[in-house]
């Protein structure tokens, strides 16, 4: 799969789906859809990844000597620049419109330096630069790793913390490693049930020797129902009972508590190296901008609903065309702010 601009469990709490409704199938393939929807409108990707890429120069950009366009390889930072095999010092390069960026859709060798590009056998991919490119590397930090990683384990413990504020579709930083979450699964905390439990949905107390390690909106299971954390007292859990379509049942003491705190990862993604870490290592999220996510949230809201009706929308009340409509004036608005606010427009060239 691609870099999504929303998780699984955006969407699951947008439209109330339970995970017993094994819509996840259906969530994934239109979260996909909408990702690319939303690059193609506004003509621009926006995670961070580290790559090489080549330019030729000159070129037909028609610009000054000491400039470079970079149009949709739009840059975060630059780490290496070469022109013609000879290697530029990154004090000598500037990233511009250095008043907003990043994004930055140019680089400028400093004037008052030596640096300057061509040289180069030939002006076919003369020059190159290794970066982060995308829109911003806009970061949240979360919790950290529950345990130490080798470079190709696919499975990730993570707290608790850590564990509410993901999803699947996050891309997460483990160091300089990013990896993306394609799946979750439930971990045994550590913790066991302090007292009986009825099936009796009132019944929200959840005593455990320590509830170090939980946190609100977490999800944990006990035998086979699934609870929502939504306050902790003490060493009690308060919780939502038969949650994600679960059954409500009765529990002993003594069973086992578990958390979704397993996350299924794609190690390496974007441009990164996957690599060995120790247990504790900082969890850091990656974040898309809100306006982009929630224009993805609606548009797979869009498709599951055109999916359910099999493409066919009903006449609205009144209408007497033999054509079958949909009202898109709320999304429709909601794609032109995200354009205007985000879309990346084209520049125009003098010849």
């Amino acid at each position: 799969m691609g870099i999504w601009y929303a998780t699984r469990e955006d969407v699951q709490r947008a439209v109330d789906s339970k995970e017993t409704a094994r819509t996840n199938g259906q969530i994934d393939r239109a979260l996909e859809t909408a990702a690319r929807s939303v690059e193609a409108l506004c003509h621009r990707t926006f995670a961070p990844t580290i790559a090489t890429k080549f330019f030729d120069w000159p070129n037909s950009q028609y610009t000054a000597p000491w400039r470079l366009w970079l149009d949709a390889n739009e840059l975060i930072s630059v780490s290496a620049v070469s022109s013609g095999g000879t290697i530029i010092s990154t004090a000598d390069v500037l990233l511009e419109p250095n008043e907003y960026g990043p994004p930055y859709n140019r680089l400028e060798l400093n004037l008052g330096s030596d640096a300057a590009f061509g040289g180069g056998d030939t002006h076919q991919r003369d020059i190159t630069i290794t970066g982060l490119y995308g829109y911003r590397n806009d970061e949240t930090p979360l919790g950290a790793t529950s345990e130490a990683l080798d470079a190709s384990e696919t499975g990730v413990d993570v707290d608790g913390p850590t564990a509410a504020a993901v999803g699947v579709g996050s891309v997460l930083r483990l160091n300089d490693e990013r990896v993306a979450v394609t799946g979750r699964t439930m971990a045994a905390t550590g913790q066991t049930l302090g007292g009986n439990l009825d099936a009796r949905a009132a019944t929200v107390t959840v005593p455990v020797a320590s509830t170090a390690g939980f946190t609100e909106d977490e999800v944990i299971l006990i035998d086979g129902e699934r609870m929502l954390i939504v306050d902790i007292a003490g060493t009690n859990l308060i919780v939502k009972r038969g949650w994600d379509g679960s059954t409500l049942a009765a529990h002993t003491v003594g069973a086992t508590v578990y958390a979704s705190r397993t996350l299924t990862v794609t190690r390496g993604a974007l441009g990164t190296t996957a690599a060995a870490h120790n247990t504790g290592v900082s969890v850091h999220r990656w974040d898309p901008p809100g306006p982009v996510r929630t224009l993805c949230i609606a548009e797979v809201l869009t498709l599951l609903g055109l999916e359910q009706a099999s493409y066919s929308i009903v006449l609205r009340a009144g209408e007497s065309s033999g054509e079958r409509t949909r009202d898109q004036r709320g999304i429709a608005a909601l794609r032109a702010q995200v354009y205007d606010a985000y879309g990346r427009k084209a520049r125009l060239r003098g010849v």
